[in-house]
């Protein structure tokens, strides 16, 4: 190229490619075979020749003139302004991307220290309860301080994580009345690896009480849970799983409990015929069921899941006017006991 010499350059050229070509084309095929286009050749090949015809048709047509007449009559200085809108908007949707990254690893560290915040309280509370003067003994101070570092972990927990306390709570027996004895305010076993409960005079490690009124729980696994008792005023319970769950005199008022599964769900004890809402006037009776029922007024049941006949009917008759349009069977044939 130096000399201006055309045929050495051709020589040089026929040269390089007789030792590359060699060298590059089998790698090159093979990734071409085992690439979607090598795979379906039909399709390669029809994009070609429709590449080809999209061609021929523009110049057959006189539109490639047509465009090249357009492509030299355009105005590059607005053209640039454009481009520089376009880069503009490029580095919004950056950084729009790098804050939805940033936001999406916070959440995730967040769950990590929620996660480890937890698992700490499981292993406090399990040292206070297997202490020789924890849950054995009748230590007030013992209780009083489970029950404040319940309470202040369930507020700053989201759903799941309240569910994680709440699942290991009941399953450990700390959320029941247990029955102790008079004088050591030992729980009183039952002769068959539990303790014996005693719902009028029992006493609860963790006495749950308003911890959970206005939270919200939905989309967990609070399946076979002891939520009696509880104040669960408004709480949001949306597509969460009850199954089993113990909600005998727990405050459900104004609750939101849509698309909820309530099989096999406990609101109440003795017979329906007798069973109404606790009252604080009243002392609940506990073989007939009156005032140990839940309270329900207001509450929203749309699409709950696997009602049992009792359960809907308890539902019908004590949760209200506004209530009654929501449980899924109807209440046509379920007087309104709570009048109102």
């Amino acid at each position: 190229m130096y000399l201006e010499r055309d045929e050495l350059v051709y020589i040089g050229l026929a040269i390089i490619t007789t030792i590359i070509l060699p060298i590059l084309l089998p790698p090159f095929l093979t990734a071409l075979a085992k690439s979607p286009l090598g795979k379906r050749w039909d399709i390669t090949l029809s994009i070609i020749l429709a590449g080809v015809a999209i061609l021929m048709a523009t110049h057959v047509t006189k539109f490639d003139i047509a465009f090249a007449r357009w492509f030299d009559s355009l105005k590059w200085e607005a053209l640039g302004a454009v481009g520089q809108i376009l880069i503009a908007i490029l580095a919004v949707w950056v950084a729009w991307r790098q804050n939805e990254i940033s936001e999406s690893l916070t959440g995730q560290q967040n769950v990590i220290t929620q996660q480890q915040t937890i698992d700490s309280y499981f292993q406090g509370i399990s040292d206070l309860v297997l202490d020789p003067q924890g849950q054995l003994e009748d230590w007030p101070l013992e209780r009083a301080i489970a029950q404040a570092r319940t309470a202040a972990l369930l507020g700053g927990c989201d759903a799941d994580g309240r569910a994680k306390i709440i699942r290991f709570l009941s399953s450990a027996n700390l959320l029941t009345p247990l029955k102790r004895d008079g004088l050591l305010g030992r729980p009183i076993l039952d002769g068959t690896g539990g303790y014996v409960v005693d719902l009028a005079n029992g006493v609860r490690v963790v006495n749950l009480g308003m911890m959970l009124a206005g939270r919200d729980v939905c989309n967990t696994d609070l399946r076979n849970a002891d939520l009696s008792g509880a104040n669960l005023i408004k709480t949001n319970f949306v597509n969460c799983d009850l199954t089993g769950a113990n909600l005998v005199g727990a405050i459900l008022a104004k609750a939101n409990l849509r698309g909820t599964d309530l099989s096999r769900v406990r609101l109440f004890y003795g017979k329906l015929e007798t069973a109404s809402p606790r009252d604080r006037q009243h002392l609940p009776n506990f073989e007939t069921g009156e005032y140990t029922g839940a309270v329900v007024e207001d509450a929203d049941f749309s699409k709950a899941i696997d009602l049992s006949e009792e359960t809907r009917q308890y539902l019908c008759a004590w949760c209200g006017k506004k209530s009654r349009k929501t449980i899924p069977g109807g209440c046509e044939d379920v007087p309104n006991r709570l009048g109102r």
